[in-house]
Formats: structure tokens, C-alpha cells, sequence
């Protein structure tokens, strides 16, 4: 029901908003801020989103948890998604969610609601040694046992017989 509300109110909010910043400003001037905040939001986005994969990639280098730079980046790019879509209230919402604070304030609202069962990164330690090879050489791999061919039987068509070198 909230998407379905969110689905209806965005369209009709934004339509409100041009009218009536198209009737204080006029047509053109209201299409060169629209297209202008397209510009200016996608040069943003691709700052910060290289911000976000820095601190993704150096949280995983040093084994920290990456749920945050995780919700970061996800948040980042629903702000471009956003910010791509013709309007005002939809550039609002973008531009706030390309500001850092904002954003943590997001991770920390769904943070209290989101609860962790387990977190692991690596091997998991409860299982049995044996699982993990001791050394980077080894391939893991499955086999078949295949019984031995009859000597005696004719050639299968597939692979010429050992008399026909």
C-alpha cells in the first residue's frame, strides 16, 4: 500500500511543483534548472560513489564490516536514480541523499530496525578441517568412477580401436 501511495503522490507532487515554479519563472527558465540539476547531480553522484567504493574496498581489504559503505553506496545511487528523474521534488530528495549526514542518518534509522543473526567474514571456522585445502595448489573437483572397457568388445565409433594406427 505505501509503494502504491508512493507511485500515486511522487507524479501528482511533481506536476504540482511545475506549475507552479513554471508560473513564477516561466517554461525555459524551469527546463534549464531541471536539466541543470540532472548535470549537476550526475557529476555528484560519480564523486561520492567513488567515495563509497573507496571505503567498500578498503573495509574489505582490512576485514571490517562492510554494511555501512554497503548501505552508502546503495543509497548514492537511488540519490542518482532519483536526481535523473525530471523534478523538483524528486532533486530534492536526490541532492539530500548525496549528503553525508543525511545519509547516516539513514543508516542509523534503518539500522535500529534491522536485526543481525550472524555475521562472518572468511572460512567458517565450525567447519571441519578437512573442507579447507592447506594449500593454494590443490583444485577442488568431482569425479566418476568409469569402469574399464572391455578388450574384447569392437570399437565404440567414437575413438578408433588400437588397431587402427
Amino acid at each position: 500500500m505505501l509503494l502504491f501511495a508512493a507511485f500515486l503522490l511522487v507524479p501528482l507532487i511533481e506536476i504540482a511543483l511545475f506549475i507552479q515554479v513554471g508560473g513564477l519563472i516561466g517554461l525555459w527558465p524551469t527546463l534549464g534548472i531541471v536539466v541543470l540539476t540532472a548535470v549537476l547531480g550526475t557529476w555528484l553522484v560519480r564523486s561520492q560513489g567513488r567515495m563509497a567504493m573507496g571505503r567498500l574496498r578498503s573495509s574489505f581489504s582490512e576485514l571490517n564490516d562492510p554494511t555501512e559503505p554497503l548501505a552508502h553506496g546503495a543509497m548514492i545511487l537511488i540519490a542518482g536514480a532519483l536526481l535523473l528523474t525530471p523534478g523538483f521534488f524528486t532533486d530534492a530528495v536526490g541532492f539530500a541523499l548525496l549528503m553525508p549526514p543525511v545519509r547516516e542518518a539513514v543508516f542509523r534509522y534503518i539500522a535500529r530496525r534491522v536485526v543481525v543473526h550472524e555475521f562472518q567474514m572468511g572460512p567458517d571456522p565450525r567447519r571441519p578441517p578437512h573442507h579447507r585445502p592447506a594449500r593454494d595448489d590443490i583444485i577442488d573437483g568431482d569425479y566418476e568412477e568409469v569402469r574399464p572397457r572391455d578388450p574384447n568388445a569392437p570399437p565404440s565409433g567414437w575413438v578408433e580401436g588400437p588397431d587402427r594406427h
